[in-house]
């Protein structure tokens, strides 16, 4: 490509319409960016803590001891948030001093909520890098197709056309294009990256209320829970030998 059919000549003599879809492409490139690594991090950051919760979790600490220290935290992670809302409807089930049943089935419910609201905060932005991924290939084409329009419009005045005078404006066209895919290629790929770190999280938070329900089954209708109530890894191990 030569001097006078850069990449910077081509954008800046190409028509208003294609470099305002030009523009529009660059900020959605850049907001997909800026999506993409605050997600990269934040997922990091939630598996991280999640881990760190479970290790503690199955130390063998008792469950009052569990809550105590979840809720002496400013910043908790999402696996510890559902844990308190299911220890914390738990307990007050418990001193209503309503049946086990009920009991299990107040936590259970109570800890469901808690996961929708921890998967919709982990899914939050991803819907945007899809519309991102999804569009920008048609807006970059938009904008092709009109710069093209727009450039065999100003051919027809010509007596005389010849590829030096075709070529800069059917380039100018296709930059749209190119930045178009520019802005969406990122965004497919970021988007089915996060889509399966965030179904191995979901699936990490359902194992683990299913598996805190089996101990708070076995704590259903005993005495309350205290300092000495049955650990965490000694119930989980008789609500699921061979663990």
């Amino acid at each position: 490509m030569t001097q006078d059919i850069s990449i910077t000549s081509l954008v800046l003599h190409a028509s208003l319409v294609v470099q305002l879809v030009m523009a529009g492409l660059m900020l959605g490139s850049l907001a997909s960016w800026t999506v993409i690594f605050n997600k990269l991090f934040g997922l990091r950051k939630v598996r991280s803590r999640n881990e760190t919760f479970e290790k503690e979790f199955w130390s063998g600490k008792s469950l009052s001891e569990m809550n105590q220290a979840v809720a002496g935290k400013a910043d908790t992670a999402p696996i510890e948030r559902i844990f308190a809302s299911g220890i914390r409807e738990f307990l007050k089930l418990r001193e209503r001093r309503l049946d086990a049943g009920a009991q299990l089935d107040g936590a259970r419910r109570a800890m469901r909520a808690s996961y929708q609201r921890e998967i919709d905060v982990i899914e939050s932005n991803l819907s945007f890098l899809a519309s991102v991924g999804s569009v920008s290939p048609y807006v970059g084409l938009f904008g092709t197709v009109w710069g093209i329009m727009h450039a065999f419009v100003g051919l027809s005045n010509m007596q005389q056309v010849t590829l030096a005078t075709v070529a800069p404006g059917i380039a100018e066209a296709l930059v749209a294009t190119a930045i178009g895919l520019f802005a969406a290629i990122p965004a497919v790929v970021a988007y089915n990256r996060f889509a399966r770190d965030i179904d191995r999280i979901a699936i990490q938070l359902e194992t683990f209320i299913e598996e805190f329900s089996n101990i708070l089954q076995r704590n259903a209708g005993s005495a309350p829970l205290a300092g000495g109530a049955t650990s965490t890894a000694s119930t989980a191990a008789t609500a699921a030998p061979g663990r």
